[in-house]
Parts: structure tokens; C-alpha cells; sequence
């Protein structure tokens, strides 16, 4: 089944073909603020690599998040309106999933870690079975380093960019369990296409295709936890101009 799978969820732009577990062809790049103006000439660009067109294709596959807000809008509008001019059957994969397939051949548990907003990160646990299936040992969450690192209690394969951003402040947090964090080799730690698409098979094969009212997995913290985080709100601030007409006012009085 040839399938075209396409991962933007951060900085990190990815295209893929894959017939079955064979990869036709592939295009990786650092998109930083342009995946909009990137996406569909790289997927023009893949499927000419490969020799093929939109008609030789029988799925597609898209990486739904958590990550990038803006990088996921632009990645699931396009696969959305390929679906609606090709007809063919589209995966959703969650994004920290598919980077769970980045490393099919692990032994360990794998956290997969996103960078979030307000220096908080993504993760989740999973664990590949001796019979080739990928489990979830803990869901998507959202939140500081320091919860993150209670979720590590034990060897696990830690990768991605926010592995790669945080590593130091994550293994202090870790104290004496630092060595818990093993770090997987450089060639996994992006998301990837390549993934998406293996992921994107195998649902697909399941029957679970993507409804009409697909949107992007945005995880996110509860709002009564943020506003008991944030400090208290003092007075507000006065500006120059309303000392000077309060100062006028005084005199006039």
C-alpha cells in the first residue's frame, strides 16, 4: 500500500512515501516558520522522486500533535484537502506516538519529549512488546520538568528536541536516578515521516480512518492549574498620563 505520510508538528519538516514498510522517498528539512510555504512543493518533490503521482497513492498520514500549533495547522489542512480531492483514506497519528516508532527495535520504555510554551514540555511513556506492538504506559501530558521527571522511574529511552533543549535541567532534576535517562542515538530524536507513515499503516489496517471533523491534539494544562501558578494580581499599573490629569484634577479641586 503506497501511502504518503507528512510530519510538521515542530520546527522540523517531514515527507514521506512508503510502500508498505518500504521507504520510496523522503524529504527532511528545518522549516522554522515556513512550513506553509514549503509543504507542498516538498510533497510535489517527493512524489516526482518517486516516481509517482497522487493517483498511485492509497492512503495518507498525518502527524496531529501535541507540538506546534501553527506547524499542525498547516500539516492537517493539507493532508485534509488532498482527502478531499483524492478521496483516499487519511490516518490522525499523535505525534509522540509516531516518535515512539523511531525506535521500533527498543527493549526499554521510550519518552518522546516536545518543547511546549512557557519553557513547560510534551511527553508520554511507551513500550514496545515482544510481539512487535507499541503500548502506552502513560498518555500525552503537558507540564514543568519537574513532573515530567516523576514520570521516569526507571532505564528509559529519552529523545527529542525537548530532550535535546532540556537534557542538563532533566538529569539535575533526576539527582541520583540521572542514569535512569538514557539517551538515544542522535539519528532518532526528530520527528519523522517515516514514522508517521508506519504508524499511519497499521491504524489504517485497522479500519481507523479520520473523520470529516479532524483537528489538531492540543495538549493542554487545566486553566484552574495555570491561573494557581500564576502570582497574584497586584494593583494596576498607572500610567504617566493618568498621575498627571489625577495630579490636575487634585489642584482644580
Amino acid at each position: 500500500m503506497k501511502l504518503l505520510a507528512v510530519e510538521t508538528a515542530t520546527h522540523w519538516q517531514s515527507v514521506a512515501v512508503l510502500d508498505g514498510q518500504r521507504v520510496v522517498a523522503r524529504a527532511d528539512r528545518d522549516a522554522e516558520g515556513a512550513h506553509a510555504k514549503w509543504l507542498v512543493p516538498t510533497i510535489d518533490r517527493v512524489l516526482a522522486s518517486g516516481g509517482l503521482t497522487l493517483a498511485d497513492l492509497k492512503g495518507l498520514a498525518v502527524s496531529i500533535g501535541p507540538g506546534s500549533f501553527t506547524g499542525l495547522r498547516v500539516g492537517l489542512a493539507t493532508m485534509m484537502g488532498l482527502r478531499l480531492v483524492t478521496g483516499l483514506p487519511l490516518a490522525a497519528v499523535p505525534t509522540l506516538e509516531a516518535m515512539a516508532w523511531n525506535l521500533r527495535s527498543a527493549d526499554r520504555p521510550l519518552c518522546p519529549i516536545l518543547k511546549s510554551r512557557r519553557g513547560e514540555v510534551y511527553w508520554a511513556l511507551y513500550q514496545w512488546t515482544s510481539a512487535g506492538a507499541l503500548t502506552c504506559i502513560t498518555p500525552e501530558q503537558v507540564g514543568p520538568l519537574q513532573l515530567l521527571v516523576r514520570s521516569i522511574t526507571g532505564p528509559t529511552l529519552v529523545f527529542g528536541e525537548g530532550w535535546q533543549t532540556y537534557r542538563d535541567d532533566i538529569r539535575r532534576l533526576l539527582g541520583d536516578r540521572a542514569s535512569d535517562a538514557c539517551e538515544a542515538p542522535q539519528d532518532t530524536m526528530a520527528a519523522s515521516a517515516v514514522s508517521v507513515g508506519l504508524a499511519g499503516l497499521e491504524r489504517l489496517a485497522r479500519g481507523e480512518v479520520a473523520g470529516q471533523g479532524l483537528s489538531p491534539r492540543y495538549v493542554q494544562r487545566p486553566e484552574a492549574e495555570l491561573n494557581w501558578e500564576r502570582p497574584a494580581a497586584g494593583p494596576p499599573k498607572v500610567g504617566k498620563g493618568a498621575r498627571r490629569r489625577n495630579r490636575r484634577e487634585a489642584v482644580i479641586r
